[in-house]
């Protein structure tokens, strides 16, 4: 029997022009195939090239519109880069920039002792909570009330690192006497978005707002009928055109990690103000519920 060889898949421009040098840079890469880009590939490769250090805070949306072209154009350069979308592109410009110590926090350096680790930290997160407070709108905040008390029933999306702040979300909701289930697996997620309707409230977590899973599941129960609600970080991202009301935070954290420490602690005190506001929205329901449950929880202590 005569054995068949596959033959190797063919490179990318890109690939071949930088082979000699496996860790070339975002910006090399892009540089190498920017002469051949068509018109609005080329405007996003040159804004990221000559705006690198500011596209690390920045989201799809944003780039798409400082370099005058769609959101698909920017994930499908970045997929011709060999990166599986925009978010990736973000690590492999921070990578470049900054040092590896910044990845653990961008505010800590490599002999830090641990107090002064536990003084940055929390200095850290007491910006953020502060930060988020000054954004937060009470009127959106207000108008998550609303949807909650009116719907029937409530479901919760979070994947990656927003998937424990969405547990949380759905366990203190159950607390207060609100119908909820929390969905963190992405496959689930869409068919469960796909057969919310109008009686149904999605609350999203995410704090880049350009995860395309959660993205896509509250997209669906939009489309389904449902009211969606996203706590998403200051700033424009593809989630926010599939929310009818968006809770911000302000987590400065973002500049060179996608999964940000600080973002967490501002999530929680939104879950933390919508919970308190929606019980005194429900103030009957929600005290006999709460305790009914401690009850219930009392029987599981020693």
């Amino acid at each position: 029997m005569t054995k068949t060889t596959k033959k190797p898949q063919a490179k990318s421009k890109a690939a071949r022009a930088l082979a000699p040098r496996e860790q070339a840079s975002v910006r090399e890469r892009l540089q190498v195939i920017l002469p051949n880009l068509p018109p609005a590939a080329a405007r996003i490769a040159r804004f990221i090239v000559d705006h690198a250090a500011d596209v690390v805070h920045m989201s799809v949306t944003e780039v798409a519109e400082k370099a005058e072209a769609s959101e698909g154009s920017v994930v499908a350069l970045c997929q011709q880069l060999g990166a599986r979308g925009f978010q990736q592109i973000k690590i492999g410009l921070a990578r470049d920039l900054v040092q590896p110590v910044q990845f653990i926090h961008e505010d800590v350096a490599r002999n830090d002792r641990a107090d002064t680790v536990i003084e940055k930290m929390f200095r850290s997160g007491i910006l953020a909570l502060e930060d988020t407070m000054r954004v937060l709108d009470p009127a959106a905040l207000q108008k998550a009330v609303d949807i909650i008390v009116a719907a029937r029933s409530v479901e919760v999306y979070g994947v990656g690192s927003a998937a424990p702040i969405a547990e949380d979300a759905n366990y203190r909701l159950l607390r207060i006497g609100i119908a909820s289930k929390v969905v963190t697996d992405s496959h689930v997620q869409a068919i469960s978005a796909s057969l919310t309707g109008k009686h149904t409230a999605v609350l999203t977590v995410s704090h880049s707002g350009s995860t395309h899973e959660t993205v896509t599941s509250t997209r669906l129960a939009r489309e389904a009928g449902a009211r969606t609600i996203c706590i998403t970080n200051y700033g424009k991202s593809p989630i926010q055109s599939h929310a009818d009301v968006v809770l911000y935070t302000m987590a400065r954290e973002t500049r060179f990690r996608t999964e940000a420490m600080t973002s967490r602690i501002a999530q929680l005190a939104i879950v933390d103000a919508l919970i308190a506001a929606v019980a005194l929205a429900t103030y009957d329901k929600a005290v006999t519920t709460i305790a009914r449950t401690s009850e219930i929880l009392s029987l599981k202590r020693i």
